[in-house]
């Protein structure tokens, strides 16, 4: 390896300081069908991730840098991350579903229905301070047998806030042709949702949050050009890091706008950028699920999510 790593761009000069010139883009895993979803436990110093065609959960340990099964039948899990007591919350392709895993590994249903009609296949969730989950649906997962369960459309492709209080959703927008990644600003006061339609547009939306439970003020915050944006997650400046793929060598793999929607920076990889959280105990390191592949870049910057 020959430092400063190549495969970090410098589109903008005000990435620069967001690059370290001694840190690499490891694979740290491999031989997986799809990777997708991946989320960090701080506490327990480990990544989880899905396997979507394989239907298993993965789990990549830091400090030995193991890699096993965390959950062997994941119903075709997609998107993952935690709520505010850290409870993990998963995407579920195959029962068409959203669902807790409680602290002794239980598992709680929060949703699989909407007005009486089954989901399509959520794909990717994200959790306001308030509790709030806010999902997307696409369908993927229904579209054929590989991710999930070929099976017909009950509902829009919708994007959905569960209430945690009273456990009922609401479609702040469900003008979208495949929603798919989604996440907050460092204060949450925009939600960024990016479309990946094969037929539609293929750009990242941003809206303004109201009250923590509408969405305003809809427009364009970046368009993808060649490829499409999976999902994505913020830093503490508010720039947003999104997996890009599809776009063939030179697009696939991560592109960072910042705030203003301006492309800054890219990470190449050599497979298609599905999803990307920030991990590691200081959260400044960025890990990637890569087709069959996990990579991971330390950045001199830390995530925002919490936890």
């Amino acid at each position: 390896m020959r430092y400063p790593d190549p495969a970090i761009e410098v589109v903008d000069q005000s990435f620069a300081k967001y690059r370290i010139g001694n840190a690499n883009v490891e694979r740290l895993a491999t031989g997986l069908r799809w990777a997708e979803g991946p989320v960090y436990f701080r506490d327990g110093g480990y990544l989880v991730w899905s396997d979507i065609p394989n239907n298993r959960l993965m789990r990549w340990t830091e400090e030995t840098g193991a890699v096993s099964v965390f959950r062997p039948v994941s119903n075709h899990a997609n998107g993952n991350t935690r709520d505010r007591q850290g409870r993990l919350i998963s995407c579920e392709h195959g029962s068409r579903r959203v669902t807790r895993t409680e602290y002794d590994g239980t598992v709680t249903v929060l949703i699989d229905r909407f007005e009486g009609k089954r989901l399509n296949a959520p794909n990717d969730a994200v959790v306001h301070s308030d509790g709030g989950i806010w999902f997307t649906d696409p369908g993927y997962g229904i579209l054929g047998d590989y991710e999930g369960g070929k099976a017909e459309f009950e509902l829009p492709t919708n994007v959905y806030r569960l209430d945690p209080a009273t456990g009922q959703a609401t479609v702040p927008v469900g003008d979208f042709r495949r929603p798919n990644g989604l996440c907050f600003s460092p204060d949450e006061t925009k939600l960024y949702i990016a479309d990946t339609g094969d037929d539609g547009p293929k750009h990242i939306r941003v809206f303004d949050v109201a009250d923590g439970t509408r969405l305003t003020n809809g427009r364009v915050f970046a368009d993808m050009g060649a490829g499409a944006a999976d999902g994505m997650r913020t830093d503490v400046d508010g720039n947003l890091w999104a997996s890009a793929g599809w776009g063939g060598e030179g697009y696939d793999g991560v592109h960072v706008f910042n705030p203003q929607g301006t492309l800054i920076g890219k990470i190449h990889l050599p497979e298609i950028c599905s999803n990307v959280c920030f991990g590691g105990p200081r959260s400044n390191r960025l890990f990637m699920t890569g087709s069959t592949s996990l990579y991971a870049v330390y950045v001199n910057t830390r995530g925002a999510q919490v936890p």
